[in-house]
């Protein structure tokens, strides 16, 4: 059963998902691959046929070794010169899934739809051949021979590990409706909303250092006052009124800041929105906690507990990742600091926080200058290592 392989006791909500998903599969509800994109991923549903969720396999991401879609093995073959983001690690975004909702979790922006790593299986999925025909031997042998397909561990198709994202309704894509607030100007107090919504969005992007934030892969929901009256979101809060939702965020986490040439910028800096000094709001929310040491090194050492369980986990890589992270949360504290807006956050200078073997000092390193400090910490970093 796959479900050996899913336990999430301090996440009952999610756990019951998943389990409803397992079910669906078992009785031929499979997931449905879905069109858009460089890789193999999935519309997930339950028993009744409805989406919960959306699956994104590590073995079929854009240069897995399973990918269904042709393109990027052309991409491959054709030009290795611009295979993949030099700046990350390959066929990781299944964790930087995962790990993008456990930031957003952590710091209370409540952007990202909830995502965790699971495991399932299903006849829709990119299997290679072979597995396909074991899993059909192993059906044949029980049939034919129960006493000798009872000693098999398992016998369907071997479950894949992914991300698996608690599907959203009633949203669009943030370039629809950005493109009516033009032409149609929001009230004040739901300007602000958005605003308000867009600046989570910024510091999450900032800090996992996203490299693929486009205007087509983050949503927004909204719904004027006085519409969805039935909805449960609505009934006890008239004015909240619009949310964004923070999707696709398979390609951050970088273990190098971005090359000059290849830079991966944010598309929200060209926004209007991103124009405006950061909120006391979101200072409020989150300025103590970045500006808490103790607390970005529990947030690292969250993180490395989820990305060492990948079969290619390796620690110098993963404090390479940190090292940016950790720079990326001091530019953002400075900035939340200084009152500036997210387009002057960007312009700020690169660095990375190399943490020391020696304990609790920290360096601070920006790249293009020969300036370094150093730092002190009450806990060592990462001092279960």
């Amino acid at each position: 059963m796959v479900g050996d392989f899913n336990h999430f006791p301090d996440d009952p909500e999610f756990a019951d998902i998943i389990q409803k998903a397992e079910q669906a599969i078992e009785n031929g509800v499979f997931p449905e691959r879905i069109s858009q994109g460089s890789s193999g991923s999935y519309f997930v549903k339950d028993p009744k046929g409805k989406i919960i969720g959306v699956f994104k396999p590590k073995s079929e991401e854009p240069y897995g070794h399973l990918n269904p879609k042709w393109t990027k093995y052309f991409h491959k073959l054709c030009c290795p010169c611009c295979f993949g983001r030099g700046c990350l690690l390959p066929n990781q975004g299944y964790l930087s899934e995962a790990a993008a909702s456990l930031v957003d979790t952590k710091l209370g922006l409540g952007v990202v739809p909830k995502t965790k790593v699971v495991y399932l299986a299903s006849e829709t999925f990119h299997y290679s051949a072979i597995d396909r025909a074991k899993s059909r031997g192993k059906k044949y042998a029980l049939e034919k021979v129960p006493k000798v397909g009872r000693r098999f561990h398992r016998v369907g198709l071997p479950p894949k590990v992914g991300s698996f994202q608690l599907f959203v309704e009633g949203y669009r894509e943030a370039d629809y409706w950005l493109r009516r607030f033009e032409a149609e100007p929001l009230p004040e107090n739901i300007r602000k909303q958005l605003q308000s919504q867009f600046e989570r969005l910024v510091v999450l992007d900032y800090v996992i250092r996203n490299t693929d934030r486009g205007n087509d892969n983050w949503l927004i929901k909204y719904e004027k006052p006085g519409e969805g009256a039935e909805d449960d979101e609505h009934k006890n809060c008239p004015d909240c009124c619009i949310k964004i939702a923070a999707i696709d965020n398979g390609l951050a986490f970088p273990f190098k800041h971005p090359d000059e040439w290849r830079a991966y910028p944010f598309h929200w800096a060209w926004l209007p929105q991103a124009k405006v000094a950061f909120s006391q709001e979101t200072r409020d929310l989150v300025l103590s906690r970045l500006s808490d040491m103790n607390f970005v090194q529990d947030l690292c050492e969250d993180l490395y507990e989820m990305f060492k369980t990948d079969k290619g986990f390796d620690k110098a890589m993963f404090e390479r990742q940190m090292s940016v992270m950790r720079g990326q949360v001091l530019n953002l504290t400075q900035a939340l600091k200084d009152g500036k807006s997210p387009i002057q956050l960007v312009q700020m200078p690169r660095v990375v926080v190399e943490r020391s073997r020696s304990g609790g000092q920290g360096r601070v390193v920006t790249l293009g200058n020969a300036f370094t400090q150093t730092f002190h910490c009450k806990r060592p970093f990462f001092s279960s290592w």
